[in-house]
């Protein structure tokens, strides 16, 4: 694990909003998978297979602009990928330790939350119902660079300071949507954005495997 603590880190871990798809779910070649047929539908540039590994070390909005998607069309794929995650769920599974990390996290006593722009019912339909309830308050259906009110939504319900919160995800927005609440952020290495692309927003520390997560909230206490 690397620790960069660019913010302030006095303030105990009271709370860890967690990022889905990617981070808690193993989704990637799923994803990959439908890349073309959203493309289609969607009118926006194919990927070919020796494309996703330079895509992955871009930021989340050079992707977008790389694949020349407009702005306006996010939602309504973002809509369309929830239907088809919903026609899908036996296709995504967990990553491994995931389930043993959030029973650990809440043994701890700090609270665990969901934001995602993927739906509620989808991703407890992923989690199954043991993890599901180990999660204290879920935010579904995020716009794609749109967490930040989300995050507050979540504080706000939980009473958690954000200064007392880590949020966790795997792509380079969630680390800005973490920062312009004025929570720390964490960046998993296992997900979809390359640790180079990550690296550059500066998270406060970086996950190589989910024990790092354990022992930052540990440490944090």
């Amino acid at each position: 694990m690397t620790d960069a603590s660019p913010l302030p880190t006095e303030a105990p871990v009271r709370l860890v909003i967690f990022d889905f798809d990617g981070t808690l779910s193993d989704s990637g070649d799923w994803f990959i998978s439908v890349a073309d047929h959203l493309a289609g539908i969607f009118n926006f540039r194919r990927v070919s297979g020796g494309e996703i590994k330079m895509l992955r070390s871009k930021s989340s909005r050079e992707v977008i602009k790389y694949l020349q998607i407009a702005r306006w069309k996010l939602p309504f794929i973002a809509w369309y990928v929830r239907r088809l995650v919903g026609r899908n769920v036996g296709q995504i599974e967990l990553f491994p330790g995931m389930p043993d990390l959030l029973q650990k996290i809440s043994a701890m006593g700090v609270q665990i939350a969901l934001v995602t722009s993927n739906s509620e019912d989808n991703a407890r339909r992923i989690l199954g119902p043991e993890n599901a309830a180990l999660i204290s308050f879920y935010a579904g259906g995020s716009s794609l660079f749109g967490k930040a009110p989300k995050f507050r939504r979540v504080l706000k319900r939980l009473g958690v300071p954000a200064q007392e919160t880590l949020a966790i995800g795997d792509e380079t927005r969630d680390v800005d949507s973490a920062r312009e609440v004025g929570m720390r952020a964490g960046s998993v290495l296992w997900g979809y954005a390359a640790e180079e692309a990550l690296v550059k927003t500066r998270p406060d520390a970086l996950f190589r495997v989910p024990q790092d997560i354990l022992e930052y909230v540990a440490k944090h206490r």
